[in-house]
């Protein structure tokens, strides 16, 4: 053994292996101090390379010609890192063992350089040697971290061609984000019992008792039973409900929103980290739930894949079901101080899955998946909200009718890097006598887990999370701003009715002093649209809903087509695009333009008031473009919008003068390019931004226009000289259903 340490190249292949297995070790989450993890860890690798190499000792005769030593050491210290990879650093090959040479290298000079220091001879080239192996890892360091930065960023934090649109601040409706006069209560329910959250073992307010989830996660096997039972004390025969409340004082009745987190590591406790919009809730009248769902969540012993979706969702139902409970007299304390038809529920990552599934599951008398589970909830929900959320876990998809729906999605997130929420969201429809809407907004520069204020930064653990670009993220307070400013609104405008706030999710432009100075592109719909053309009825490009007939001229592109998330996912949202190029010399009647033509009039058009669209920006590249011409791929492209009457009479206004042109969101997830692809896909995704043109514009402009006859609608591309866009939901808000205008102003 004494032997065995002397050698210099097995002691540099021992440094490196102990230091990688350290560090693994240290972001390893198995329960324990992360120091402990990481003794435990170095003591695993240096068994194991030991072992390893006393193994390989075995074929010495098979390799006389080789040094025995150099290869021993050499097939141990491989196989060693080779089993660290599969284990704990799940980064590409190519970089894992670009880093294991770097490291190697480093580790040899300073081993050989120590020898000699301690050998009291050429201390001189010894020293230069320790010197040059910390000079190459302070050099690989900074060159590794500078690799941080947003290439696309520009002077993106707006729009291009803002417009002067009038500030809701300035019409008086106050900030959503901003405290209300109630004071706020804090506490917690649950078992009583749990060994590991003494706020839900002595520190509760009120006991609840267990649900038993057998039949909904008979996933609950094996060694995830084994270990996880072991950790807990619980199994899924007794689930507890476990709850962080933010009650505001008074008599109430208040409405209720319950929060619930997504799959973080089991041992790293999500549900506090809502503490910042329960507080905000409760202030303002809510009593707001953060719900504890961590007993399902990912751990070592291994992840569910989404099996415990359905789980997910009907536990927040089981919450709902002890709520009615103590509202009716079973607590005294909370006897009548809920307002159980007036409920929202709140989901990030997959909990923001869960909710939808909690909507759907309200409705039914059976659990789908296994009927012997009966349901007996029909609740009072309003509203559901997905936080960065997923939509394909569960194995059924979900489609909701008639209830208020928003989504929150960063372009920086790097676990859920395609806009998932709006898949829901198009599934989602209203009948014409429902009054809620459904919206989207997409942030520049936001991540997954900021939305959480205990998650962080890093989308990924270590050491996976040195590979990802944070350089660019906004800090976390101000992704949570802008999660206080739209989800405050949605609960201030579905439980308390509250029609002002409903402005904020049909476009940003309005509501820009409340929200980070970041880019949103926000869509909206409600049952008060007319929509004329959504693509989504039939093959044929040339016809629309009711009879509307189509008509293109001098374009380049003109097909519709179902676009894809940046991973070549589908959005399932099929959509118009439309690119063009032509000359600046190009004659009036050369410009490409796309005609909807009616084939009847509208009923009651007296009563419309604005004409709307979804926007967004296609891939130029698909043009035949010179290298200065290429430079536009990140603009937005304005067009006009001619309204023509049966009569000959027409009004044409442009898309910028009332809006702000959408542009492309472009992201770099990692430190390199080539990862960005391997690991995320494509640097963006078409992502559409809800436009509206007033109707009184058109009147403005010609009053001769008889809106009453309105005969064609013409988008005339006479702006911009070349571009590529996207279109979807053509069509007009009106009947009087619309509470108000978006804020926006020639």
């Amino acid at each position: 053994m004494k032997k065995l340490f002397s050698d210099s190249f097995f002691l540099a292949t021992a440094l490196i292996v102990v230091v990688l297995f350290g560090i693994a070790g240290y972001h390893f989450e198995l329960g324990l101090p992360p120091l402990v993890g990481m003794l435990l860890a170095i003591l695993i690798g240096i068994i194991l390379l030991i072992g390893l190499k006393l193994i390989a000792s075995l074929a010495k005769p098979l390799f006389k010609k080789i040094s025995f030593g150099f290869l021993t050491t050499f097939l141990s210290g491989l196989l060693a890192l080779v089993i660290l990879k599969m284990f704990a650093f799940r980064w590409p090959s190519l970089l894992f063992y670009i880093l294991v040479l770097w490291g190697f290298l480093c580790c040899v000079l300073l081993v050989l350089g120590l020898k000699k220091v301690k050998g009291g001879k050429n201390n001189k080239s010894g020293w230069v040697m320790v010197t040059t192996s910390l000079v190459i890892v302070a050099l690989g360091l900074y060159g590794f971290n500078s690799l941080d930065g947003d290439p696309y960023i520009k002077d993106k934090t707006q729009p291009k061609n803002n417009t002067n649109s009038a500030m809701l601040s300035e019409m008086g409706v106050q900030d959503p984000s901003q405290k209300g006069p109630f004071e706020v209560e804090t506490f917690t329910y649950g078992s009583g019992t749990d060994a590991k959250r003494p706020e839900y073992a002595e520190a509760v307010q009120i006991k609840t008792p267990t649900v038993n989830a057998s039949r909904l996660l008979p996933e609950w096997k094996g060694k995830k039973k084994k270990w996880r039972e072991k950790f807990w004390g619980f199994g899924v025969e007794n689930f507890p409900l476990n709850g962080r409340v933010y009650m505001p004082k008074g008599d109430g009745p208040f409405p209720l929103v319950l929060i619930v987190h997504g799959n973080h590591s089991m041992v790293d406790y999500s549900d506090a980290g809502y503490a910042y919009l329960g507080e905000l809730l409760a202030s303002r009248g809510s009593i707001a739930v953060s719900v504890d769902q961590n007993f399902i969540n990912a751990h070592w012993s291994g992840d569910f894949r989404g099996k415990e979706m359905p789980t997910r969702g009907w536990l927040l139902l089981k919450h709902l079901e002890q709520w009615k409970k103590w509202n009716s007299g079973e607590e005294p304390d909370l006897a009548g101080k809920v307002d159980m038809g007036n409920i929202v529920l709140v989901g990030h990552s997959r909990g923001g899955e869960a909710v939808s599934i909690a909507a759907a599951f309200n409705e039914l008398e059976r659990f789908p998946d296994n009927a012997q589970e009966t349901f007996d909830f029909g609740f009072g929900i309003k509203g559901i909200i997905t936080v960065a959320p997923t939509d394909y876990r569960y194995e059924r998809e979900i489609t909701l009718k008639n209830i208020n729906y928003l989504s929150l999605q960063g372009a920086y997130d790097s676990d859920e890097v395609s806009f998932w929420g709006m898949r829901p969201y198009r599934r989602l429809h209203f009948t014409d006598d429902f009054k809620g809407f459904k919206a989207g907004v997409y942030m520049n520069h936001a991540n997954h887990g900021q939305f959480n204020s205990s998650w962080g930064r890093s989308d990924f653990g270590a050491p996976l999370k040195w590979l990802l670009n944070l350089k660019p993220l906004v800090s976390g307070e101000e992704q949570r701003q802008m999660a206080k400013v739209y989800i405050s609104a949605f609960v201030e405008t579905v439980l308390k009715g509250k029609n002002a706030y409903r402005t904020v999710f049909k476009s940003a432009d309005g509501i820009k002093d409340w929200l980070p100075n970041e880019m949103y592109l926000s869509q909206y719909a409600d049952a008060s649209k007319k929509t004329l053309l959504d693509f989504e009825d039939d093959l044929d490009v040339t016809s629309g809903k009711e009879n509307v007939q189509i008509r293109a001229e001098n374009f380049k592109i003109w097909r519709e087509e179902g676009l894809k998330s940046r991973d070549d996912g589908k959005q399932e949202n099929n959509a118009l695009v439309l690119g063009w190029k032509y000359g600046k010399q190009s004659k009036k009647d050369s410009l490409p333009q796309y005609h909807i033509n009616l084939q009847k009039e509208l009923k009651d058009f007296s009563a419309v008031d604005t004409l709307a669209l979804s926007v967004g920006v296609g891939d130029i590249s698909e043009l035949d473009l010179t290298e200065k011409e290429n430079d536009l791929s990140d603009s937005g492209f304005n067009f006009s919008i001619v309204l023509k009457d049966s009569l000959g009479n027409k009004a044409s206004v442009d898309l910028a003068s009332t809006n702000s042109l959408p542009v492309p969101i472009k992201t770099k997830f990692t430190k390199f390019q080539f990862l960005d692809r391997e690991m995320m896909g494509k640097d963006w995704e078409v992502q559409l931004k809800s436009c509206y043109m007033p109707i009184s514009l058109f009147s403005s402009k010609n009053d001769s226009l008889d809106l009453s006859k309105l005969y064609t609608i013409s988008l005339v591309f006479d702006k911009d000289s070349l571009g590529v866009v996207v279109l979807d939901d053509i069509g007009f808000y009106g009947d009087g259903k619309l509470p108000e205008k978006p804020p926006i102003l020639d």
